[in-house]
Order: structure tokens, then sequence, then C-alpha cells
């Protein structure tokens, strides 16, 4: 620990089932006339963006839809949601989905504030300031997109995801509405929760100085080992999706401490192999976890204490492996598979994907430094 540091949690966050409701007076009381709602076309058609349709309309708030946002949004999604937003006049952006509506919401707003702003030049040092409104609804439980600083947007002419970092990317709200993800497939449920499982242990184990934000990890990691499980047996169960949202905002609210190198191998499965985000963190967390255990034995005593593994062991190594344990218990309860190679991934593509892994930004806030050779074990041992 040296030097200044900013602590900042201001998001605000309306909880709970049918918070959803509470829309009309968010937007009444940011003065907006017409909002973008920026979604996936997957989306458009489900129960849960039904809900927030309904809202709209019986509300009497004007609005414009946005929804050919890809799985790993590209620059193109933004430019063409800027175009939607200033054809119909807009004044405030309402993303609605998971983590890719929400990056294409966040970013829209750059564009409205500077039109010739190339994403690949976007520089956090600029003066963001005055950002029009944005309103953050999230449909799974995940990313924790809906109350992060950034947007990971992946720039024209290139296959490396950018991440876009700037307090004023914030949401001015969030509303948690556990009834909008009962409708969301179990595969999906497991490969978003076990996303913000991978940001809570990342940002926990990062060795930046950020007590609050370990304090929020540790009991966001505590709820998604209890509630997880229950969302895939009893996807209607309430309690559990509401408890799932929450962490997934904690591992959003916790990761501006920073992540690790499991972020760093998942971004390039899924810009140039197209694997959802959250997966592509499962497949390759339990990996990484042990290689930073052996460098640094005792690094996950109080996360497997958080997963609910005894811990009164003194031998750092046993606690370790019950943590990855826990983990590897919690893959197969949600039906996770391990294995890259199960999902289209050859040997020969591990070069490529070591190079990229090695530009990515994230593994820099590991636990422990890692090379291209311990890249390239790891890919090969996850394959």
């Amino acid at each position: 620990m040296s030097g200044r540091m900013t602590f900042s949690f201001p998001t605000q966050i309306e909880f709970g089932e049918g918070s959803v409701e509470c829309l009309k007076q968010l937007v009444g009381d940011l003065a907006l006339s017409k909002v973008l709602v920026v979604t996936d076309a997957g989306l458009v058609e489900t129960a849960s963006f039904g809900q927030v349709r309904r809202v709209l309309e019986s509300s009497g708030i004007e609005w414009a839809l946005f929804q050919d946002v890809h799985a790993n949004p590209i620059e193109s999604d933004v430019r063409a949601a800027w175009g939607c937003y200033r054809d119909h006049h807009c004044e405030g952006v309402l993303a609605v989905g998971g983590g890719s509506p929400m990056d294409v919401g966040k970013a829209v707003r750059l564009l409205v504030k500077r039109p010739d702003l190339r994403l690949a030049e976007f520089d956090g040092r600029d003066d963001w300031s005055g950002l029009v409104p944005l309103i953050a609804i999230p449909t799974t439980a995940g990313t924790g997109s809906e109350v992060g600083r950034s947007s990971v947007i992946t720039p024209n002419d290139s296959e490396r995801k950018s991440v876009l970092f700037h307090p004023e990317l914030l949401a001015r709200v969030a509303i948690l509405d556990p009834g909008l993800t009962i409708g969301l497939p179990a595969g999906l449920s497991a490969a978003t929760g076990l996303d913000a499982l991978t940001h809570c242990i990342e940002s926990y184990t990062s060795p930046v100085f950020h007590p609050l934000c370990d304090g929020i990890a540790l009991e966001g990691i505590r709820l998604i080992a209890e509630a997880l499980p229950r969302v895939i047996k009893e996807p209607a169960d309430m309690e559990a999706r509401g408890r799932m949202q929450m962490a997934a905002a904690m591992g959003g609210v916790a990761f501006q401490k920073d992540l690790g190198a499991v972020h760093s191998m998942a971004h390039p499965l899924s810009a140039l192999h197209g694997m959802h985000h959250g997966l592509a963190n499962a497949l390759c967390l339990t990996g990484v976890m042990a290689l930073n255990a052996a460098r640094r034995p005792g690094l996950y005593r109080e996360v497997a204490w958080a997963l609910g593994a005894d811990v009164r062991s003194h031998d750092p190594a046993k606690v370790d492996d019950a943590a990855i344990a826990c983990i590897k218990a919690l893959l197969d309860q949600v039906s996770i598979s391990p294995g890259l190679s199960g999902h289209g991934i050859e040997s020969g593509d591990l070069s490529r994907l070591v190079e990229e892994a090695l530009l990515d930004p994230c593994h820099r806030t590991n636990p422990v430094p890692l090379s291209r050779g311990d890249f390239e074990g790891l890919y090969r041992n996850a394959l």
C-alpha cells in the first residue's frame, strides 16, 4: 500500500421483485423526454423484455429501440446505436439485457458527446463529464456491468477486445429485478453466474489494496456458492435469483480493484472464437487458481471459507486444494463440463490465444506474474 487511492461506490440500485415498475419515476426524475433502449435481438421477444416494454408503454415514456448488439459487441454496434439515438432525438439511454447491451449502452454515450471518436483512440484521461444519463436493467446475473465503470468493445479492424474505462461511464441507476432473470436458460444462468464468481475471486486475490472491495468480493462468493445451484435446480426460486443478481453486482463493484489471468485467457476465447465470456472464465478458472496457489500457498484460504470449505487446516496447500475442489464441484452441480476442446478449441489455436492473453492487461494484477510459457501450459491443460 502506497500513495493516494480513491474509493467510490456511487451507483443507485433499485433492488427487488417488481422493481422494474420504478422505471417511470426514474425517467421522470432524470427529465428524459425520450430514451434509446439498447438490447439484443434474442431478448426482444422474451417475457423479460416484455415486462420492460409494458412499463414503458403504460407509463407513456417515449422510446426508440436498438436491438442489433452482437454477443461480443463491436464498435459498429456502438456507431449504429449512436445513429439511432441521433435520428430519434433521444436524451438518455436504457440498457436492457446482459453485459453486451450494457457495454454498448455505456459506450454510445461517448459518441453522443464526441461523434468523431474512434474507440481505439479512447483516452480515459480526457474530460468525459456530462455524458447523457444511463439506466441499466440486467436480465442476467453475471457481468455486474450495470454497476461498472468500463465498457468492453472490440474496435473496428481489430480482433482484440478493448476496455474503455472511466468513472463517467457508470449508470445513473441500476434496476435489479430478479423476476427479469426467470426465463434465462439453465446453461446461460450457469455461465453468467460463474462469470460473477470469477470476478469476485480474481478481484479478491488481486494484490491491489482495496479492503472495501475485498469484503464485498468475499460476500459475493458466499452468495454465489449458496444460490447458483438453487437457481439451476429451481429456476423460479426468486430468493436465489435475487441473491445471484446482488452477487453479480457485488462482483462488478469489486473488480474496480482489478482482475487477473483468468480474464486474460477468457477475453481472446471470446474475441477470436465467439465463446460466451462467462463460460470462458469458468473453463479457465481452476487451472489459474492451481498455478497461483503453487506459487503463493494459502492464497485461497478466505475464498475456500466463503465457498463453505473447512479451512481449519494450517497447511496452506490443503486450503487451496479445498477451494479448487469446491469450484470443481460447483461446475459439476451446474452442468459445466471442463475442457476447451469440447467447445471447438484445438491445439492449433493455442499460439494465437497465448499471444492475445499476453497483451491483455488483466494479468498484470494477477497475484503472481505469468510468462508466455505459463499461458501456454494453462491453455494446453484447459483443452
